[in-house]
């Protein structure tokens, strides 16, 4: 195994070389344990891709949140009907572990009120 890794032969080369049901990941694994040198990933990335600069882009507080750009700390309250043109989600920061931000959390979670009319539970002899 340590002249085909040397060879430059990848690990799934290597595992169909050796066979008997050998994986591509037991060869990364027997790899890493003998101490050989690591490859660099063979994927590419595209460097017009890459950000220009390290500034983030200034959020537009008018902007209408739509559903794909949501993330999990954003309020998912939806605002309008979702066959309108103009439907949107709140999109301010939620509150941790809830899917809505304080204010709708108050509209969306409200406590039971108790019911005068509820009649103690029968108890059977």
């Amino acid at each position: 195994m340590r002249r085909l890794w040397e060879k430059g032969l990848s690990a799934s080369q290597i595992a169909g070389e050796i066979g008997d049901g050998v994986t591509r990941n037991a060869v990364i694994g027997k790899a890493h344990r003998l101490g050989l040198k690591s490859r660099p990933s063979p994927v590419k990335t595209d460097s017009k891709n890459k950000k220009a600069s390290g500034k983030a882009a200034k959020k537009d507080k008018n902007a209408k949140v739509t559903l794909l750009d949501l993330t999990e700390r954003m309020c998912k309250w939806p605002i309008g009907h979702p066959g309108d043109d103009d439907f949107h989600f709140c999109g301010k920061n939620s509150v941790a572990g809830m899917p809505y931000c304080e204010a709708h959390c108050r509209e969306a979670y409200q406590a039971q009120q108790p019911r005068k009319d509820r009649r103690p539970p029968r108890v059977r002899p």
